[in-house]
């Protein structure tokens, strides 16, 4: 069964209008969610919504408000919400194009959808302006309404597609400048830089490749509840103390030493795989 998209509406440069649909990128089915149990029965914990006048409430008893003074609220409709709604709203409106390297992921909210075209109609624009963000290694700024708000929004070409990204406001993102009380100046001599620096060479991955990483702990999980409904004893493996750092310098040598002989032992590796099988020798006849 194909995807359902979550979204449709316009790409919108200037005059151009896209018609696209969105689809979002987050892959759940792997997440293992935990519910609250009773502990004494286990029975699961059950959320009533109730004022304290009137005590439990039904859905249709519910409406929106916003509190501007303590425990003084201004009721705001769903009917008047719409009102508010534009024609603009069923489209993402580009601002304008940055250069790719521009926003700090600090900035990426964490919610991203691909965007496809909706129809044959809008499959030559998609393209074009596709091609021309990959050839000019480009991102586009935009505004979108999504959940019922504006959302600051960048749209990029991603593995041939256009992807779009959640952004959050610089307003809603600390400032560094609050922390850096807590970093002292410390001296690093050239003995220290030169193995950190050994040290950092050693560590490049030069063939990166996200599908090597694994969530391992919610994999742990499932195993842990998999035993525990087998009725299995869970037994913590015994893991190694932390190394304490006593000397700098010694513990970025024995790092560089670790880490180049991880380094000798890919190479060893795709030595091996690459090294082709021996031709077999053809018995003599007679």
């Amino acid at each position: 069964m194909p995807p359902r998209s979550s979204w449709k509406g316009f790409l919108r440069l200037s005059l151009v209008s896209v018609p696209v649909k969105a689809y979002t990128a987050s892959a759940t089915s792997a997440e293992i969610h935990l519910r609250q149990l009773h502990k004494d029965c286990h029975n699961p914990v059950k959320y009533k919504k109730t004022c304290p006048l009137h005590g439990e409430l039904k859905a249709s008893d519910i409406i929106s408000g916003y509190e501007y003074a303590k425990d003084q609220f201004v009721v705001v409709d769903t009917d008047e919400l719409e009102k508010l709604r534009k024609q603009s709203d069923r489209a993402i409106g580009i601002d304008g194009f940055i250069a790719d390297t521009t926003v700090d992921p600090m900035y990426y909210s964490g919610r991203t959808y691909y965007l496809t075209p909706d129809g044959p109609v809008g499959q030559r624009p998609y393209a074009l302006l596709h091609k021309a963000m990959v050839e000019n290694n480009l991102h586009a700024v935009a505004r979108v309404v999504l959940l019922g708000k504006e959302q600051l929004v960048l749209v990029r070409p991603v593995d041939g597609l256009l992807v779009m990204s959640g952004l959050v406001y610089k307003s809603q993102v600390k400032s560094g400048d609050a922390f850096k009380d807590e970093v002292l100046e410390s001296e690093v001599g050239d003995d220290e830089l030169e193995l950190a620096q050994k040290l950092v060479d050693a560590s490049r991955i030069e063939d990166f490749d996200l599908d090597r990483y694994k969530d391992l702990y919610t994999e742990r999980l499932g195993q842990l509840i998999e035993a525990k409904v087998d009725g299995k004893e869970i037994v913590a493996p015994e893991e190694a103390d932390e190394p304490q750092v006593i000397n700098l310098i010694e513990a970025l040598k024995k790092s560089v030493e670790a880490a180049s002989a991880r380094e000798a032992g890919k190479g060893k590796k795709m030595a091996v795989s690459s090294r082709k099988p021996a031709a077999k020798r053809k018995k003599k006849s007679g």
